[in-house]
């Protein structure tokens, strides 16, 4: 069920952000508001996404190292995400709808094939890593079918804490929250909250085992 109001410390977090579409329905959309997803400022935000995505998943100079693709590729993603932190690396294809609401930690790894619908806010730990065609959805919408009728939709925020091994096919959905420590097995849904330390599986993925926990660092 959306929210009914704006969330302030949500739209604060977000001033924080870089290559924000900043708008009153943007702000509705990362509160979790019901919002309409066809005004100027969000179908604009949405095509500078898809304009520097698709010079990320295609680039690759005939002249590159393994080094210099490396690093032109951080620059490019810096330019598409919220925030970063060191040595982030994702492989093409890539696909979000608006890169600014998601912030990664540092050490970041996805294969090949993650999207991320990040209409709110998708926040990734350090020393994360997701296997092959991961998705994450922050995004829903209302069963009734007026509301999609008239293009509103609403979202949910996904927090993935430090130290997580996300396997291949992983589908998240909106609201989750996945604690530290956590593997999430290949092909699972997640569609509640995982404890910290916890190994989950399944369709829905559901905990079947705790691994020893380590010190944060």
């Amino acid at each position: 069920m959306a929210n009914l109001e704006k969330d302030p410390e949500a739209i604060a977090f977000s001033r924080t952000l870089d290559n924000v579409p900043v708008c009153e329905d943007y702000d509705k959309m990362i509160s979790g508001v019901l919002y309409d997803a066809l005004v100027p400022e969000l179908s604009d935000g949405r095509f500078r996404a898809r304009k520097l995505l698709h010079r990320y998943n295609n680039y690759f100079p005939a002249d590159a190292t393994r080094d210099s693709l490396t690093d032109e590729r951080e620059v490019m993603l810096r330019e598409i995400l919220g925030g970063a932190g060191k040595s982030p690396f994702i492989e093409p294809p890539f696909r979000v709808d608006y890169g600014c609401n998601i912030v990664i930690g540092e050490r970041f790894y996805a294969n090949f094939g993650l999207i991320i619908l990040d209409t709110c806010f998708v926040k990734i730990g350090d020393r994360v890593m997701f296997g092959p065609n991961v998705s994450i959805f922050a995004a829903t919408h209302e069963t009734g079918v007026q509301s999609r009728r008239d293009n509103i939709e609403y979202g949910k925020p996904v927090t993935i804490g430090n130290d997580c091994w996300i396997g291949g096919n992983t589908t998240i959905l909106p609201g989750v929250t996945i604690g530290k420590g956590c593997t999430i097995g290949a092909g699972s849904v997640v569609t509640k909250d995982i404890p910290d330390w916890s190994v989950a599986i399944g369709q829905p993925a559901k905990v079947v085992k705790t691994v020893d926990p380590v010190p944060d660092i």
